[in-house]
Protein backbone atom coordinates (compact mmCIF):
# COMPACT_ATOMS: atom_id res chain seq x y z
CA UNK A 1 0.00 0.00 0.00
CA UNK A 2 2.81 1.78 0.87
CA UNK A 3 4.37 1.83 -2.56
CA UNK A 4 1.78 2.36 -4.77
CA UNK A 5 1.20 5.90 -2.89
CA UNK A 6 4.69 6.78 -3.31
CA UNK A 7 4.11 5.93 -7.31
CA UNK A 8 1.05 8.00 -7.17
CA UNK A 9 2.45 10.71 -5.78
CA UNK A 10 6.07 10.76 -7.89
CA UNK A 11 3.32 10.58 -11.15
CA UNK A 12 1.86 13.68 -9.75
CA UNK A 13 4.60 15.37 -9.49
CA UNK A 14 5.99 14.72 -13.29
CA UNK A 15 2.52 15.88 -13.86
CA UNK A 16 2.77 19.03 -12.58
CA UNK A 17 6.34 19.54 -13.66
CA UNK A 18 4.97 18.88 -17.56
CA UNK A 19 2.70 21.28 -17.36
CA UNK A 20 4.80 23.63 -16.22
CA UNK A 21 6.86 23.23 -19.09
CA UNK A 22 3.87 23.54 -21.76
CA UNK A 23 2.35 26.34 -19.98
CA UNK A 24 5.99 27.79 -20.19
CA UNK A 25 6.86 27.42 -23.86
CA UNK A 26 3.06 28.51 -25.33
CA UNK A 27 4.04 31.56 -23.24
CA UNK A 28 7.43 32.12 -25.68
CA UNK A 29 6.42 30.60 -28.64
CA UNK A 30 2.61 30.95 -28.77
CA UNK A 31 1.59 34.29 -27.73
CA UNK A 32 -2.22 34.85 -27.35
CA UNK A 33 -3.72 37.84 -28.92
CA UNK A 34 -4.72 39.97 -25.75
CA UNK A 35 -7.63 42.61 -26.48
CA UNK A 36 -6.91 46.35 -25.25
CA UNK A 37 -10.38 46.93 -24.51
CA UNK A 38 -10.53 46.63 -20.58
CA UNK A 39 -14.51 46.04 -20.19
CA UNK A 40 -15.01 43.19 -22.40
CA UNK A 41 -13.26 40.91 -25.21
CA UNK A 42 -16.32 41.59 -27.75
CA UNK A 43 -17.47 44.53 -29.31
CA UNK A 44 -21.03 43.98 -28.23
CA UNK A 45 -20.59 45.20 -24.78
CA UNK A 46 -19.08 48.57 -26.26
CA UNK A 47 -22.27 49.83 -25.68
CA UNK A 48 -22.66 49.18 -21.44
CA UNK A 49 -19.70 51.50 -21.21
CA UNK A 50 -20.52 54.87 -19.23
CA UNK A 51 -18.28 57.63 -19.74
CA UNK A 52 -17.68 60.42 -16.45
CA UNK A 53 -19.68 63.38 -16.29
CA UNK A 54 -19.04 66.08 -18.94
CA UNK A 55 -18.57 69.80 -18.30
CA UNK A 56 -22.18 72.04 -17.53
CA UNK A 57 -22.12 75.69 -19.06
CA UNK A 58 -25.44 76.89 -17.73
CA UNK A 59 -26.46 79.68 -19.15
CA UNK A 60 -27.82 82.59 -16.96
CA UNK A 61 -28.64 86.02 -17.87
CA UNK A 62 -27.40 89.33 -15.96
CA UNK A 63 -28.09 92.73 -16.53
CA UNK A 64 -25.16 95.14 -18.30
CA UNK A 65 -26.01 97.71 -16.84
CA UNK A 66 -24.93 96.79 -13.46
CA UNK A 67 -21.73 95.24 -15.17
CA UNK A 68 -20.53 98.75 -16.26
CA UNK A 69 -21.43 100.25 -12.94
CA UNK A 70 -19.27 96.80 -11.24
CA UNK A 71 -16.44 97.76 -14.24
CA UNK A 72 -16.54 101.36 -13.57
CA UNK A 73 -16.51 100.65 -9.70
CA UNK A 74 -13.60 98.31 -9.67
CA UNK A 75 -11.29 99.57 -12.71
CA UNK A 76 -12.34 103.21 -12.37
CA UNK A 77 -12.87 103.08 -15.97
CA UNK A 78 -16.04 103.09 -18.28
CA UNK A 79 -16.69 100.81 -20.74
CA UNK A 80 -17.62 103.02 -24.04
CA UNK A 81 -19.99 102.24 -26.81
CA UNK A 82 -17.90 100.60 -30.01
CA UNK A 83 -16.12 103.43 -31.82
CA UNK A 84 -16.78 102.02 -35.45
CA UNK A 85 -14.06 103.22 -38.24
CA UNK A 86 -14.49 101.23 -41.23
CA UNK A 87 -18.71 102.99 -41.37
CA UNK A 88 -19.96 99.53 -40.93
CA UNK A 89 -23.30 99.59 -38.24
CA UNK A 90 -24.72 96.86 -36.04
CA UNK A 91 -28.74 97.14 -36.78
CA UNK A 92 -30.78 98.21 -33.67
CA UNK A 93 -32.41 95.18 -33.15
CA UNK A 94 -29.47 93.05 -31.97
CA UNK A 95 -28.62 92.90 -28.53
CA UNK A 96 -26.60 90.85 -26.34
CA UNK A 97 -29.28 87.72 -25.20
CA UNK A 98 -26.87 87.36 -22.26
CA UNK A 99 -26.90 90.88 -20.69
CA UNK A 100 -28.99 92.72 -23.07
CA UNK A 101 -26.41 95.29 -24.10
CA UNK A 102 -27.73 97.15 -27.07
CA UNK A 103 -26.47 97.19 -30.58
CA UNK A 104 -23.26 100.06 -29.22
CA UNK A 105 -21.95 97.53 -27.45
CA UNK A 106 -21.83 95.10 -30.44
CA UNK A 107 -19.16 93.59 -32.65
CA UNK A 108 -19.54 92.35 -35.35
CA UNK A 109 -17.31 89.45 -34.74
CA UNK A 110 -16.38 87.65 -38.14
CA UNK A 111 -16.90 90.11 -40.91
CA UNK A 112 -20.87 90.29 -41.30
CA UNK A 113 -20.98 86.61 -41.87
CA UNK A 114 -23.73 86.79 -38.51
CA UNK A 115 -21.87 86.49 -35.72
CA UNK A 116 -21.48 89.15 -32.82
CA UNK A 117 -20.22 89.74 -29.59
CA UNK A 118 -20.83 91.66 -26.82
CA UNK A 119 -18.45 93.99 -25.63
CA UNK A 120 -19.75 94.22 -21.80
CA UNK A 121 -19.76 90.27 -21.15
CA UNK A 122 -17.80 88.56 -24.04
CA UNK A 123 -21.24 86.74 -25.18
CA UNK A 124 -20.59 85.18 -28.67
CA UNK A 125 -24.01 84.63 -30.47
CA UNK A 126 -25.62 84.02 -34.13
CA UNK A 127 -27.65 86.46 -36.23
CA UNK A 128 -30.22 84.21 -37.00
CA UNK A 129 -30.85 82.77 -33.31
CA UNK A 130 -30.69 85.22 -30.89
CA UNK A 131 -31.20 83.30 -27.56
CA UNK A 132 -28.29 80.58 -26.19
CA UNK A 133 -28.43 77.20 -25.10
CA UNK A 134 -29.51 76.95 -21.67
CA UNK A 135 -27.50 74.63 -20.81
CA UNK A 136 -24.18 73.52 -22.94
CA UNK A 137 -22.52 70.17 -22.33
CA UNK A 138 -18.33 70.21 -22.96
CA UNK A 139 -16.08 67.29 -23.49
CA UNK A 140 -14.23 66.89 -20.02
CA UNK A 141 -11.28 65.47 -22.22
CA UNK A 142 -10.95 68.20 -24.68
CA UNK A 143 -12.79 71.05 -23.72
CA UNK A 144 -15.03 70.84 -27.07
CA UNK A 145 -18.45 71.22 -27.07
CA UNK A 146 -20.44 68.35 -27.38
CA UNK A 147 -22.83 67.74 -30.52
CA UNK A 148 -26.18 65.97 -30.43
CA UNK A 149 -26.41 63.32 -32.62
CA UNK A 150 -29.52 61.19 -31.64
CA UNK A 151 -32.75 61.35 -30.15
CA UNK A 152 -33.94 58.41 -27.99
CA UNK A 153 -37.34 57.76 -26.10
CA UNK A 154 -36.22 58.83 -23.13
CA UNK A 155 -32.78 60.90 -23.50
CA UNK A 156 -30.13 62.14 -26.31
CA UNK A 157 -26.95 61.41 -27.65
CA UNK A 158 -24.40 63.86 -27.53
CA UNK A 159 -20.89 62.87 -29.05
CA UNK A 160 -17.33 64.61 -28.90
CA UNK A 161 -16.61 64.48 -32.46
CA UNK A 162 -13.12 65.88 -32.25
CA UNK A 163 -10.83 63.80 -34.05
CA UNK A 164 -7.64 65.04 -31.95
CA UNK A 165 -9.56 64.56 -28.58
CA UNK A 166 -7.32 62.36 -25.98
CA UNK A 167 -10.06 60.10 -25.06
CA UNK A 168 -10.97 59.46 -28.98
CA UNK A 169 -6.98 58.90 -29.72
CA UNK A 170 -6.09 56.44 -26.73
CA UNK A 171 -9.36 54.35 -27.85
CA UNK A 172 -7.85 54.50 -31.20
CA UNK A 173 -4.64 53.23 -30.05
CA UNK A 174 -5.51 50.29 -28.08
CA UNK A 175 -7.97 48.75 -31.37
CA UNK A 176 -6.58 45.56 -32.96
CA UNK A 177 -3.69 45.83 -35.14
CA UNK A 178 -5.12 43.62 -37.71
CA UNK A 179 -8.77 45.41 -37.56
CA UNK A 180 -10.99 46.44 -40.95
CA UNK A 181 -11.79 49.48 -40.70
CA UNK A 182 -15.60 48.77 -41.47
CA UNK A 183 -15.39 46.98 -38.36
CA UNK A 184 -14.23 50.29 -36.14
CA UNK A 185 -17.56 51.16 -35.78
CA UNK A 186 -18.68 47.82 -33.40
CA UNK A 187 -16.07 49.72 -30.86
CA UNK A 188 -16.91 53.04 -28.87
CA UNK A 189 -14.31 55.00 -29.89
CA UNK A 190 -15.79 59.03 -28.96
CA UNK A 191 -16.70 60.63 -25.91
CA UNK A 192 -20.55 60.10 -25.28
CA UNK A 193 -23.09 61.47 -22.74
CA UNK A 194 -27.20 60.71 -22.75
CA UNK A 195 -29.06 63.95 -21.71
CA UNK A 196 -32.64 62.77 -20.43
CA UNK A 197 -35.21 64.71 -21.86
CA UNK A 198 -37.79 63.04 -18.98
CA UNK A 199 -37.47 64.09 -15.38
CA UNK A 200 -37.75 61.46 -13.37
CA UNK A 201 -37.18 62.90 -10.36
CA UNK A 202 -40.69 64.66 -10.57
CA UNK A 203 -42.37 61.67 -10.89
CA UNK A 204 -45.02 61.26 -7.89
CA UNK A 205 -44.02 57.36 -5.87
CA UNK A 206 -47.11 57.91 -3.61
CA UNK A 207 -49.96 58.24 -6.37
CA UNK A 208 -53.18 56.65 -4.64
CA UNK A 209 -55.03 54.61 -6.71
CA UNK A 210 -58.68 55.40 -7.40
CA UNK A 211 -59.88 52.22 -5.73
CA UNK A 212 -58.00 52.71 -2.18
CA UNK A 213 -60.68 54.08 -0.28
CA UNK A 214 -63.31 52.35 -1.26
CA UNK A 215 -63.60 49.22 1.15
CA UNK A 216 -66.45 47.82 1.48
CA UNK A 217 -67.87 43.92 1.77
CA UNK A 218 -71.06 43.18 0.72
CA UNK A 219 -71.52 38.84 0.65
CA UNK A 220 -68.17 38.39 2.83
CA UNK A 221 -66.23 40.46 5.93
CA UNK A 222 -62.52 41.05 6.45
CA UNK A 223 -62.21 37.76 8.37
CA UNK A 224 -62.52 36.25 4.79
CA UNK A 225 -60.30 38.21 2.67
CA UNK A 226 -57.52 37.53 5.41
CA UNK A 227 -58.29 33.77 4.04
CA UNK A 228 -57.76 34.93 0.60
CA UNK A 229 -54.91 36.78 1.08
CA UNK A 230 -53.46 34.11 3.11
CA UNK A 231 -53.76 31.37 0.56
CA UNK A 232 -52.95 33.35 -2.18
CA UNK A 233 -49.95 35.21 -1.08
CA UNK A 234 -48.20 33.30 1.55
CA UNK A 235 -49.07 29.52 0.56
CA UNK A 236 -48.40 30.65 -3.45
CA UNK A 237 -51.85 29.15 -5.00
CA UNK A 238 -53.10 30.58 -7.63
CA UNK A 239 -56.43 32.43 -7.37
CA UNK A 240 -58.54 29.75 -8.67
CA UNK A 241 -56.64 27.26 -6.06
CA UNK A 242 -57.65 29.83 -3.55
CA UNK A 243 -61.12 29.89 -4.21
CA UNK A 244 -61.28 25.65 -4.20
CA UNK A 245 -59.15 25.66 -1.10
CA UNK A 246 -61.65 28.05 0.79
CA UNK A 247 -64.56 25.75 -0.66
CA UNK A 248 -62.91 22.67 0.50
CA UNK A 249 -61.34 23.44 3.74
CA UNK A 250 -63.77 26.38 5.41
CA UNK A 251 -66.79 25.84 3.51
CA UNK A 252 -66.88 29.15 1.77
CA UNK A 253 -68.30 29.55 -1.76
CA UNK A 254 -66.07 32.48 -3.55
CA UNK A 255 -65.11 32.88 -7.23
CA UNK A 256 -61.66 33.55 -8.45
CA UNK A 257 -62.25 36.88 -9.21
CA UNK A 258 -63.62 37.65 -6.19
CA UNK A 259 -59.92 36.85 -5.26
CA UNK A 260 -58.38 38.70 -7.48
CA UNK A 261 -60.38 41.35 -6.55
CA UNK A 262 -59.55 41.09 -3.18
CA UNK A 263 -55.51 40.79 -3.50
CA UNK A 264 -55.96 43.67 -5.87
CA UNK A 265 -57.84 46.20 -3.63
CA UNK A 266 -55.36 44.99 -0.43
CA UNK A 267 -52.62 45.76 -2.47
CA UNK A 268 -53.54 49.34 -3.22
CA UNK A 269 -54.34 49.79 0.41
CA UNK A 270 -51.30 48.16 1.63
CA UNK A 271 -48.43 49.95 -0.38
CA UNK A 272 -48.66 53.76 1.33
CA UNK A 273 -47.69 52.13 4.01
CA UNK A 274 -45.19 49.82 2.93
CA UNK A 275 -43.75 52.67 1.10
CA UNK A 276 -43.61 54.92 4.02
CA UNK A 277 -42.41 52.40 6.90
CA UNK A 278 -39.11 53.70 8.52
CA UNK A 279 -37.13 50.87 7.83
CA UNK A 280 -33.83 52.45 9.08
CA UNK A 281 -31.21 51.06 6.35
CA UNK A 282 -28.20 49.95 6.62
CA UNK A 283 -25.55 51.71 4.26
CA UNK A 284 -25.20 48.56 2.15
CA UNK A 285 -27.44 48.22 -0.74
CA UNK A 286 -27.85 45.55 -3.60
CA UNK A 287 -29.98 46.08 -6.43
CA UNK A 288 -30.83 43.69 -9.46
CA UNK A 289 -33.76 42.94 -12.37
CA UNK A 290 -35.81 40.30 -13.07
CA UNK A 291 -38.36 39.51 -15.72
CA UNK A 292 -42.14 38.51 -15.48
CA UNK A 293 -44.97 38.29 -18.25
CA UNK A 294 -47.82 40.63 -18.18
CA UNK A 295 -50.48 39.51 -21.73
CA UNK A 296 -47.72 37.98 -22.50
CA UNK A 297 -45.54 40.36 -23.40
CA UNK A 298 -42.10 40.60 -21.40
CA UNK A 299 -41.92 43.07 -18.26
CA UNK A 300 -39.16 43.54 -15.97
CA UNK A 301 -39.42 43.65 -12.08
CA UNK A 302 -36.93 46.17 -10.32
CA UNK A 303 -35.71 45.40 -6.92
CA UNK A 304 -33.23 47.41 -4.00
CA UNK A 305 -32.85 45.64 -1.10
CA UNK A 306 -30.75 46.59 2.22
CA UNK A 307 -28.13 43.87 2.11
CA UNK A 308 -27.43 43.66 5.80
CA UNK A 309 -31.78 43.84 7.17
CA UNK A 310 -32.73 42.02 3.88
CA UNK A 311 -35.81 44.41 3.44
CA UNK A 312 -36.78 44.84 0.08
CA UNK A 313 -36.68 49.19 -0.05
CA UNK A 314 -37.52 50.19 -3.58
CA UNK A 315 -39.32 48.15 -6.60
CA UNK A 316 -40.31 48.98 -9.51
CA UNK A 317 -42.33 47.01 -12.60
CA UNK A 318 -42.29 48.54 -16.15
CA UNK A 319 -42.28 47.48 -19.73
CA UNK A 320 -38.65 48.35 -20.95
CA UNK A 321 -34.70 47.78 -19.55
CA UNK A 322 -34.31 51.26 -19.39
CA UNK A 323 -32.89 53.79 -17.15
CA UNK A 324 -35.93 55.31 -15.95
CA UNK A 325 -37.65 52.40 -13.71
CA UNK A 326 -33.95 52.58 -12.18
CA UNK A 327 -34.10 55.85 -11.13
CA UNK A 328 -37.43 55.15 -9.74
CA UNK A 329 -36.94 52.12 -7.89
CA UNK A 330 -33.50 53.88 -6.63
CA UNK A 331 -35.28 56.91 -5.74
CA UNK A 332 -38.21 54.47 -3.79
CA UNK A 333 -35.05 53.32 -1.65
CA UNK A 334 -33.18 56.43 -1.18
CA UNK A 335 -36.53 57.70 0.15
CA UNK A 336 -35.94 55.74 3.24
CA UNK A 337 -32.60 57.39 4.35
CA UNK A 338 -33.20 60.20 6.78
CA UNK A 339 -29.85 61.71 5.57
CA UNK A 340 -28.29 60.40 2.10
CA UNK A 341 -24.97 58.36 3.20
CA UNK A 342 -23.52 60.06 0.29
CA UNK A 343 -19.85 58.12 -0.34
CA UNK A 344 -20.33 56.07 2.92
CA UNK A 345 -22.92 54.10 0.61
CA UNK A 346 -22.10 50.83 -0.93
CA UNK A 347 -24.07 50.11 -4.15
CA UNK A 348 -24.09 46.93 -5.67
CA UNK A 349 -25.15 46.15 -8.90
CA UNK A 350 -24.30 43.71 -12.09
CA UNK A 351 -22.80 44.92 -15.12
CA UNK A 352 -26.11 46.88 -17.11
CA UNK A 353 -25.15 50.33 -17.69
CA UNK A 354 -28.21 51.56 -16.42
CA UNK A 355 -27.09 51.63 -12.98
CA UNK A 356 -24.20 54.29 -13.27
CA UNK A 357 -26.27 56.03 -15.97
CA UNK A 358 -29.15 56.43 -12.70
CA UNK A 359 -26.33 57.33 -10.43
CA UNK A 360 -25.06 60.30 -12.33
CA UNK A 361 -28.84 61.71 -12.66
CA UNK A 362 -28.53 61.74 -8.88
CA UNK A 363 -25.65 63.40 -8.96
CA UNK A 364 -26.77 66.28 -11.33
CA UNK A 365 -30.36 66.51 -9.93
CA UNK A 366 -29.62 66.25 -6.06
CA UNK A 367 -26.10 66.15 -5.52
CA UNK A 368 -26.46 63.07 -4.05
CA UNK A 369 -21.92 61.74 -4.95
CA UNK A 370 -21.81 57.78 -4.37
CA UNK A 371 -20.19 54.82 -6.21
CA UNK A 372 -21.77 51.97 -7.89
CA UNK A 373 -20.13 48.99 -7.47
CA UNK A 374 -20.56 46.34 -10.63
CA UNK A 375 -19.97 42.96 -9.86
CA UNK A 376 -19.83 41.31 -13.24
CA UNK A 377 -20.16 37.39 -14.52
CA UNK A 378 -20.24 34.15 -12.57
CA UNK A 379 -16.82 34.12 -11.39
CA UNK A 380 -14.27 35.59 -8.83
CA UNK A 381 -11.55 36.79 -11.62
CA UNK A 382 -11.14 40.07 -9.79
CA UNK A 383 -10.74 41.89 -6.03
CA UNK A 384 -14.11 44.05 -6.63
CA UNK A 385 -15.95 40.73 -7.79
CA UNK A 386 -14.39 38.37 -4.89
CA UNK A 387 -14.97 40.88 -2.22
CA UNK A 388 -18.64 41.78 -3.38
CA UNK A 389 -20.16 38.18 -4.69
CA UNK A 390 -22.24 37.85 -1.34
CA UNK A 391 -24.05 41.29 -1.58
CA UNK A 392 -24.75 39.52 -5.41
CA UNK A 393 -26.26 36.61 -4.25
CA UNK A 394 -28.64 37.95 -1.52
CA UNK A 395 -30.56 40.05 -4.30
CA UNK A 396 -30.12 36.64 -6.06
CA UNK A 397 -31.47 34.55 -3.70
CA UNK A 398 -34.18 37.42 -3.47
CA UNK A 399 -35.24 37.44 -7.08
CA UNK A 400 -35.89 33.29 -6.82
CA UNK A 401 -37.92 33.78 -4.37
CA UNK A 402 -39.84 35.83 -5.91
CA UNK A 403 -40.11 33.79 -8.85
CA UNK A 404 -41.35 30.85 -7.31
CA UNK A 405 -44.54 32.95 -5.69
CA UNK A 406 -44.72 34.75 -9.22
CA UNK A 407 -45.09 31.19 -11.18
CA UNK A 408 -48.41 30.26 -9.90
CA UNK A 409 -49.85 33.48 -11.42
CA UNK A 410 -48.87 32.59 -15.09
CA UNK A 411 -48.89 35.94 -15.77
CA UNK A 412 -49.93 38.98 -15.03
CA UNK A 413 -53.47 40.58 -16.94
CA UNK A 414 -52.41 44.51 -16.98
CA UNK A 415 -49.21 46.28 -15.76
CA UNK A 416 -51.24 47.97 -13.05
CA UNK A 417 -52.25 44.55 -12.39
CA UNK A 418 -48.96 43.32 -11.67
CA UNK A 419 -47.67 46.19 -9.83
CA UNK A 420 -49.75 45.72 -7.21
CA UNK A 421 -49.39 42.09 -6.80
CA UNK A 422 -45.27 42.61 -6.54
CA UNK A 423 -46.67 45.44 -4.23
CA UNK A 424 -48.67 42.93 -2.17
CA UNK A 425 -45.84 40.79 -2.36
CA UNK A 426 -43.03 43.12 -1.26
CA UNK A 427 -45.62 43.64 1.82
CA UNK A 428 -45.60 39.83 3.33
CA UNK A 429 -41.53 39.71 2.36
CA UNK A 430 -41.09 42.68 4.86
CA UNK A 431 -43.73 42.24 7.70
CA UNK A 432 -45.05 38.79 7.42
CA UNK A 433 -42.58 36.01 5.86
CA UNK A 434 -40.41 34.22 8.68
CA UNK A 435 -36.78 34.04 7.72
CA UNK A 436 -34.23 32.62 8.97
CA UNK A 437 -31.74 35.41 9.32
CA UNK A 438 -34.05 36.86 12.19
CA UNK A 439 -34.33 33.55 13.90
CA UNK A 440 -37.48 32.61 12.06
CA UNK A 441 -39.54 35.44 12.61
CA UNK A 442 -40.51 38.73 10.13
CA UNK A 443 -37.65 40.76 9.27
CA UNK A 444 -39.54 43.71 10.74
CA UNK A 445 -41.39 42.74 13.37
CA UNK A 446 -45.02 45.19 14.27
CA UNK A 447 -45.94 45.38 18.07
CA UNK A 448 -49.81 46.01 16.58
CA UNK A 449 -48.93 41.87 15.44
CA UNK A 450 -49.03 41.27 19.15
CA UNK A 451 -52.93 41.71 19.24
CA UNK A 452 -53.31 38.87 16.15
CA UNK A 453 -53.16 35.28 16.83
CA UNK A 454 -53.17 34.51 13.00
CA UNK A 455 -52.22 35.23 9.76
CA UNK A 456 -55.88 36.52 8.35
CA UNK A 457 -55.89 38.72 11.47
CA UNK A 458 -52.34 40.09 10.67
CA UNK A 459 -53.11 40.92 7.00
CA UNK A 460 -56.20 42.80 8.73
CA UNK A 461 -53.99 44.78 10.88
CA UNK A 462 -51.61 45.41 7.75
CA UNK A 463 -54.80 46.66 5.79
CA UNK A 464 -55.83 49.06 8.81
CA UNK A 465 -52.12 50.10 9.05
CA UNK A 466 -52.31 51.48 5.26
CA UNK A 467 -55.59 53.16 5.61
CA UNK A 468 -54.17 55.61 7.72
CA UNK A 469 -50.74 55.60 5.91
CA UNK A 470 -53.59 56.96 3.21
CA UNK A 471 -54.61 59.31 5.28
CA UNK A 472 -51.51 60.87 6.43
CA UNK A 473 -50.74 61.21 2.50
CA UNK A 474 -54.03 62.90 2.11
CA UNK A 475 -53.51 65.55 4.85
CA UNK A 476 -50.03 66.24 3.60
CA UNK A 477 -51.28 66.59 0.01
CA UNK A 478 -53.79 69.37 1.68
CA UNK A 479 -51.24 70.73 3.38
CA UNK A 480 -48.55 71.11 0.33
Amino acid sequence: MDSIITYLLLYNQYLLKTIFQLVLFIAKHIPLKQWAFEDSNSPDYQKFKVDKLPKILRFEKIDYQLLLAYYKHKYNKLVKPINRRNGKSIPEYIICPKCGAPHDYIYDNNGAKGQYQCKVCGQTFHQSNHGTKPVVFVCPYCGRTLDAKKDRKHFRVHKCVNPKCSYYLKNISKLPKDLPPADKHKYKLHYIYREFTVDFFKMDLNSLPARAINFSFKKFNPHIMGLCLTYHVNLKLSTRQTAHALEEVHGIKISHTMVAHYATTAAAVIKPFVDSFNYKPSNILSADETYIKVKGIKHYVWFIMDTCKKSILGYQVSDNRAVGPCILAMRMAFNKFKQFPSKALKFIADGYSAYPLAAQQFKLEKGWDFDITQVIGLTNDDAVTSEFRWVKQVIERLNRTFKSSYRVTCGYGSENGALYGVSLWVAYYNFLRPHPYNYWRPLNELKEFSLADNMPAKWQILIRLGQLAILDLQEQQQHC
